[in-house]
Order: C-alpha cells, then structure tokens, then sequence
C-alpha cells in the first residue's frame, strides 16, 4: 500500500478533555493520548490547577470527553493539593477512588517510581478497577534542580526520563502531562534562546524561557506556556488575585501556535471565548 501524507489534526488520536470547551478547542479537542505534553509557567501561573482539572476530565465517562480512566499524579512539590480538588470535583462521585498519588524527590526516586509504574500499567485488574490513561508529573523542574551539579549528567538524566515517559505514553496509550518552572531571560539577544520555540515568552511583565534548557525541550511533543498579567481586564474570581492569564500552544506536531485567555475561579480553570 503507497504512503500518503495525512493532517496529524485529523489522525485518529484519542484525547483527553481540559474541563472546558473553550480550552479543548485551542487543542484541537484535548490534551492528545500517546503524548508528553508539558505545562511551562511561572508560580502561581495555574498549571498544578489545570492539572487537578485533568484527573478529574480523566475519570468522567467518554461521552463528556473523559477517558473512563484512573490517573497517576506523582509530585515532587509536596503537599498534593488535595483541598482544591475537592472544590473543583463539587457535585462527582468519590473523586479520590480514581486517583493514586506518589512522590518523588529524586530523579533517582522517579525513575524507579516510573519502573513500578509499567507494572502497575500493565495490570489486567488495576486496584481502582480502572486503567490508568493519564500520568501527571509536577513537576519535572524541580527534580532536576535538586540535582543540579554535574551538567552532562542532568542532560543524561533529562534523555533518560523524556525517553521513559514517552515510551509509556505510547505503549500504554497514556496522556502524559509534565509541568515546568520558567527562567528569567536577561540578555534577550543570546541565539540560544531562540532555539526550542519560546522566543518572546513573558509572564508578570518579564521575559522568560521554560526550564531545564534544550535538551528537555527537544524531548517534549506538545509545549503550553501559561502567564499571567496583574491587573488585566479578564481576572480571577475567589482564588486570592486578580490576574490576566493566557495559555499558549508554543509548538506541537499538530497544531498552529496559538492562544487564548483563561480565568481561575472556584469552580475550575476557565477558557475566555474570543468575541466574534
């Protein structure tokens, strides 16, 4: 049979809803199974909170674009934010029952974490009755930053995870998402910052870049840049602040660079639809 080009927007790629039809839409209908896709953003930019909304998404049935799945959240910035998963599952059905939470603080913790994970993943009976479709790591950032010392060995290092985590995305069919801590840019003429697709990032009024540099960055399928604005028009209601925020697609195979604004309110992480 001759090959044919294809859209990888129109390939039969399962994908996992964000919680709101406005932020699936800039995705072109989910965070895409099969994939590690990243969440980049300073502080407080809303990215553990879109995390929080996807284990949920994960458990709904497929019919409101969930998975029917068990999710996997493994923190190396302790404590799990369980409080706010509560106010953001109002009105679900034992949200926890579908939900396994680790940690690790160690790129050596992780690893073997990620080995007992294949096990697990590999269950024809998992404990929650479910298979596990999603994995979140939060964040990949600060395991590397623990570890920092020896540069060739944290890009070894880097490889080895980007590598293990892909590896699960695919054979086991999983939507991998990695958060990720931004750096300050300061010179702004350094061509090795126009390298991995963030030139002219800016969150709080600063230029940045996502964290642990090229070799994470040629690793990752899909980058999402979340920054935010003191004081703009769109802000958040009833979480301490009032904040412009936007998320941007920086790069993926599949998708235009792209991005619309978000709210954070108590009920969820909202997409802010553009007026026609």
């Amino acid at each position: 049979m001759p090959l044919r080009a294809e859209n990888p927007l129109h390939l039969p790629i399962e994908k996992l809803s964000l919680g709101c039809p406005v932020l699936d839409r800039l995705l072109g209908g989910g965070a895409p199974c099969g994939f590690v896709t990243e969440l980049s953003g300073e502080a407080a930019s809303g990215k553990t909170q879109l995390c929080l909304q996807l284990l949920l998404s994960a458990a709904a049935p497929r019919s409101s674009g969930g998975l029917s799945a068990a999710s996997l959240f493994i923190s190396s910035e302790p404590p799990f934010p369980l409080r706010r998963l509560l106010s953001l599952s109002s009105g679900a059905a034992a949200p926890l029952d579908h939900i396994l939470v680790s940690t690790a603080f160690s790129f050596k913790d992780l690893l073997n974490l990620l080995k007992h994970v294949d096990a697990l993943l590999s269950l024809v009976r998992p404990p929650s009755g479910r298979p596990i479709r999603l994995l979140v790591l939060d964040s990949a950032a600060a395991i590397f930053r623990a570890d920092s010392d020896d540069a060739r060995r944290r890009s070894s290092e880097i490889f080895t995870l980007a590598a293990k985590l892909k590896e699960q995305a695919r054979k086991f069919n999983l939507a991998v998402i990695v958060t990720n801590h931004v750096v300050d840019v300061f010179d702004g003429g350094s061509s090795d910052q126009h390298m991995g697709n963030y030139l002219n990032l800016s969150s709080s009024g600063r230029k940045v870049c996502p964290a642990m540099g090229l070799a994470w960055a040629n690793c990752v399928n899909m980058r999402l840049f979340l920054s935010r604005t003191a004081g703009d028009g769109n802000g958040d209601s009833g979480t301490g602040g009032s904040f412009g925020r936007k998320l941007q697609v920086v790069f993926a195979p599949h998708l235009p660079e792209t991005s619309c604004e978000f709210m954070i309110r108590r009920e969820g992480v909202f997409g802010v639809a553009t007026q026609a």
